[in-house]
């Protein structure tokens, strides 16, 4: 299946709200048009789905046909979208104002998970005291360095270390 990565990052995106279900539908319509549903049902579907939840169900079940069960793991999608976050923030088409919406709604969604908890506190901080914009930058540099490097959750629990983020902080 072709660009079942983009169906990926698309579903993630969607599910927390950070964009839409009709991306996904588009990605099963596109795949209609050039031919290249393979015959499969749930892509028919998922290109005549009008909801969101209907949309998610869908996607999900072609994302883990086609690429396992671990595609669908929310802590690993949301690391790829951190290294995305930090490619357009240094590139400067996001800033730490247009970031802290979203690292905090991913660090809520997501469980408050561990490795988020810096970077997210961070991030808030810099956007009204400016000693937090180097050490928000330092974890954010941390962080995309580590999930771009590693190709599941489990290489990144094994690289990560609380201590260096817990560096990152005003001194």
């Amino acid at each position: 299946m072709n660009s079942i990565a983009d169906l990926q990052s698309s579903w993630f995106l969607a599910r927390h709200r950070l964009g839409s279900h009709q991306a996904c539908i588009d990605w099963a319509i596109e795949r209609l048009e050039l031919d290249q549903e393979g015959n499969d049902n749930d892509v028919v579907l998922l290109a005549g789905a009008t909801r969101h939840e209907e949309s998610m169900q869908l996607a999900t079940k072609i994302i883990e046909r086609y690429a396992g069960p671990r595609a669908t793991d929310e802590q690993l999608l949301a690391g790829k979208f951190i290294v995305q976050l930090h490619t357009a923030y240094r590139e400067g088409s996001e800033t730490i104002t247009s970031l802290d919406k979203v690292i905090l709604k991913l660090y809520v969604d997501l469980g408050h998970p561990d490795w988020l908890t810096m970077l997210s506190r961070n991030c808030e901080y810099a956007t009204d005291v400016p000693a937090f914009r180097e050490p928000f930058e330092k974890e954010f540099d941390y962080l995309a360095g580590l999930w771009s490097s590693v190709s599941d959750r489990t290489d990144f629990e094994a690289e990560y270390d609380r201590s260096v983020s817990d560096q990152h902080d005003v001194k």
